[in-house]
């Protein structure tokens, strides 16, 4: 959870220990992990639906930035995703972050032609 902080990927309606939790005890969800140095320096989640699959959290540590992990982390996910017969992966990403957008269109990643819609079921605003 440290590591997602560092990165800016979490927000106060979500919570982050609880979507790890989850990940790990779903068979069709994990948690992947990049060390260096025997130091957790990114990670990942992924989970297919049955129908696509899905990546939250990419997150490499600052110290750790422009040396590959991010895109080692997506084929990892990309792999993990095909072993299981996914046809297809999406992801969102804040509209703001310009920075992981130009992140993910380096890797070959598009803009899809969707709107998400939403509602809290926790109620939560």
């Amino acid at each position: 959870m440290a590591l997602w902080r560092e990165a800016g990927l979490t927000r106060p309606w979500n919570d982050p220990v609880a979507d790890f939790d989850l990940a790990l005890a779903a068979p069709a969800s994990a948690v992947l992990a990049a060390k260096v140095d025997g130091r957790l320096a990114g990670s990942v989640m992924v989970g297919f639906d049955g129908h696509r699959g899905w990546v939250y959290y990419l997150a490499v540590s600052l110290s750790q930035r422009g040396e590959g992990l991010g895109r080692m982390l997506m084929q990892a996910s990309e792999r993990w995703l095909d072993q299981r017969g996914c046809p297809k992966i999406q992801l969102m990403v804040r509209t703001g972050n310009a920075d992981a957008r130009g992140f993910y269109a380096a890797l070959g990643y598009d803009l899809q032609d969707v709107v998400t819609i939403g509602r809290r079921l926790d109620g939560n605003a």
